[in-house]
């Protein structure tokens, strides 16, 4: 197995920009108007929708903020 390369310089910026992006695009989705969209009397397999919104997302969240933390192995 090679040994990792070291990240470049540009590298750093722009993954702040995509995780600051990624801030910005979850903040959204957990805020008011698509909470509201979600928060009705339904359940799927017993579970509220609106709980199972917030966590799908949150999961997908920290999915996507541990990739790109990660960063890709070239």
């Amino acid at each position: 197995m090679p040994p990792p390369t070291p990240h470049s310089e540009h590298d750093e910026p722009r993954r702040a920009q995509r995780l600051l992006f990624l801030a910005g695009l979850f903040g959204v989705l957990l805020n008011f108007p698509l909470l509201a969209v979600f928060d009705r009397d339904g359940r799927v397999g017993g579970v509220p929708v609106l709980y199972l919104y917030v966590l799908l997302l949150w999961g997908l969240l920290v999915a996507l903020t541990g990739y790109l933390v990660r960063g890709s192995k070239e």
